[in-house]
């Protein structure tokens, strides 16, 4: 199938083919940590979970991306309190993986309770 354009089924609604291929999500994760061991709610293109330490965790994707320039997505919080996500900079991120870690107001390392991550890119 070979299409410029997409419509709904009434002809209405369209959207070009380069913003369902390039601005789609081709991989996102909505996760919980708060046990100590991450457990994904829902998925796309997620495979499995590396746990390092506390607030500290891989994501490994099920289709590699084509390149590791693609854009992510990132954010979480803690039952009651208030929680940010940072990209850890010790390791780039790879074309089959994303590594993240979780920190409190504080700035605490801590495992959050419901963690998102989304990437967009091309897939190889």
């Amino acid at each position: 199938l070979r299409v410029n354009t997409l419509k709904d089924a009434s002809g209405n609604n369209s959207v070009a083919m380069e913003y369902v291929s390039g601005g789609s999500a081709k991989a996102w994760v909505r996760f919980n940590a708060s046990s100590g061991t991450p457990t994904a709610n829902d998925s796309l293109n997620f495979s499995s979970f590396t746990d390092h330490a506390v607030g500290n965790h891989t994501i490994s994707f099920s289709s590699s991306f084509d390149n590791a320039n693609y854009a992510f997505l990132i954010g979480a919080s803690v039952a009651g309190t208030d929680a940010r996500v940072a990209y850890n900079t010790n390791d780039a991120p790879a074309t089959g993986s994303f590594r993240i870690g979780t920190v409190n107001s504080s700035f605490s390392v801590t495992d959050a309770t419901h963690s998102s991550a989304g990437f967009i890119g091309d897939l190889a």
